[in-house]
């Protein structure tokens, strides 16, 4: 499963690198620091993003290829 999403970071855990995207519909959206596109391990809460949905490595959804609009 691979479609692109608009959204909002709603959380983010720079310590851990963990953070969360909330889509227009409200559903949420994990999200590791790697998956940032442009290679930082950094995003700020409240950033819009575009951001691939995909099935992650445990077969739970996740975010990937997150871009900054």
């Amino acid at each position: 499963m691979r479609a692109l999403h608009l959204g909002l970071v709603t959380a983010f855990d720079d310590d851990r690198g963990l953070g969360t995207v909330t889509d227009r519909s409200g559903r949420q959206w994990p999200f590791h620091c790697t998956a940032i596109a442009d290679g930082t391990r950094h995003i700020d809460v409240g950033a819009a993003v575009a951001f691939v949905a995909c099935s992650g490595p445990l077969g739970r959804d996740e975010a990937r290829e997150l871009t900054p609009l």
